[in-house]
Parts: structure tokens; sequence; C-alpha cells
């Protein structure tokens, strides 16, 4: 479904992602972890192209993008690969002056040229599915922050994207909130939508994660099951990060 070799990315002076190879197979949910600044939020805003890499390859499905030397992707290329991929952010995002369902019919409307009344149909049978339908007709600011996030899952979802990436979406909700999110998510992987999540929920991680790759200052230091890297691991990077989550 995905696979990454060898990416760069600096921001001036200041390299964040030193070489990173990782593959994610389709209908697994993939965790990534570890300390605050190791590149989680760059490599997987990398993926879908919010940020371009300075060097490396990155394939989703048959569309392969290389970076660096001569080689610059077309914006056609680009886009591609981006509709492809739905982001769910820590913020949700959501267009303020619009109703729940317009915020989800927007991309479907202006980027997919979806008739209205198909583009209606989905975005109501999308928010039936996170649980939300009695609320299309609210505004962003009507909703919890469990709500709004849930709205942003069925806009990213809309696009019927091949991935779903996910940036730390709970890490700005109280825990009952959180948990409606994490019920949504942990029923889209059971019904094998590939996803791609940054977490500090070591609970969710363990629970739902078919993978998990830890990351420290640009590298991936180490990748494997749950058990593996939760409950296992010999490294003591990892083991003194697990001690400090958990505390």
């Amino acid at each position: 479904m995905i696979t990454i070799k060898n990416l760069h990315k600096s921001f001036g002076e200041n390299e964040i992602l030193k070489g990173i190879d990782v593959h994610i197979s389709k209908g697994e949910t993939t965790i990534i972890i570890g300390p605050s600044g190791s590149g989680k939020t760059t490599l997987l805003r990398c993926m879908n192209l919010l940020e371009i890499p300075n060097k490396g390859t990155i394939k989703v499905g048959n569309n392969e993008l290389v970076f660096g030397g001569n080689k610059v992707p077309t914006d056609k290329e680009m886009l591609v690969l981006r509709k492809n991929t739905g982001m769910v952010f820590q913020g949700f995002y959501l267009f303020p002056h619009m109703t729940v369902v317009a915020n989800i019919m927007e991309a479907l409307t202006t980027v997919l040229k979806q008739p209205k009344k198909i583009a209606h149909d989905k975005a109501l049978n999308l928010l039936e599915k996170v649980g939300l339908l009695e609320k299309s007709q609210s505004y962003p600011h009507e909703l919890s922050g469990g709500q709004q996030q849930r709205v942003a899952i069925a806009r990213a979802m809309a696009i019927e994207p091949s991935v779903l990436l996910f940036d730390e979406p709970t890490s700005a909700l109280d825990p009952e909130l959180a948990a409606e999110v994490l019920k949504v998510m942990k029923n889209l992987s059971l019904e094998g939508m590939t996803m791609v999540v940054v977490t500090h929920n070591m609970n969710f991680a363990r629970d739902v994660g078919d993978n998990i790759i830890f990351m420290d200052n640009g590298l991936i230091i180490d990748n494997g099951t749950p058990s593996q890297i939760l409950n296992n691991t010999t490294n003591m990077r990892i083991k003194q990060f697990l001690n400090l989550v958990n505390d």
C-alpha cells in the first residue's frame, strides 16, 4: 500500500527526516510513536505531500513519486497521490461558516466534481457511519470537540482514499471525548481501512495497531508488532520512552 525509501526532509539547516524506509501493508493499522520532535508528524505530512520531501521515494498503491536531484513530480502527479490519502489533524479544521454536511460535501463537489445530490447523500452516509447523522445541519461551534473530530474523519473518508492518516487525533480532547473518536477509528480498522496513526495513546496502539514504528531524532529506531515494541523490546531508548508515557 505505502512504500517509502530513503526519505529526507529538512527545514533550512534543520534535518528532520534522515533517511526513512518503511512499508505499510494494505488493510493494516500502523502506529507511529516516539518523543516530541522525532519527526513523526513530518513523516505523516510527507505521506500526503503537505510537506514536500527533499529526497527519496513515496509509493502509494501504484503511484510512485521520486524526489531529489532533477526529479520534480508534476502538480498532476502529486494531486493523484493526495487523492489517495485522507488526513485527520490534531485541530479539526472544519469550515466554521458551513454546516456539518456541507463540510463533508466540499471536497466531493469542488475536487471530485460530483453532483450536489450525490455528494449530499454520500455525506449523510458518512455521518451515519461516525454516529452523527442527527448533527448534519449543525455548525462546528455547536459540536463538542469529539464530535468535530468525528466529522473531520468523515470528511477525510469522503474522497474514498486508499489510506487514512491521523496526526494525534485525540491530543486536544479529554478522555471521554477521545474515547468517542478512538471507537470510530477502531471500527474503521476492523473494517480493513489502511490507517497510519501518530499517537501517544499506548492503549490504542496496543489494542488496534497491527504494526508499531518507533521514531527518534529523525530515524526509525525499531518497528514490529505491539507485543514486540510495547511489551518485549530490548531497546533501551524505547524502554525509557515507554516508562515515561506509562507513568
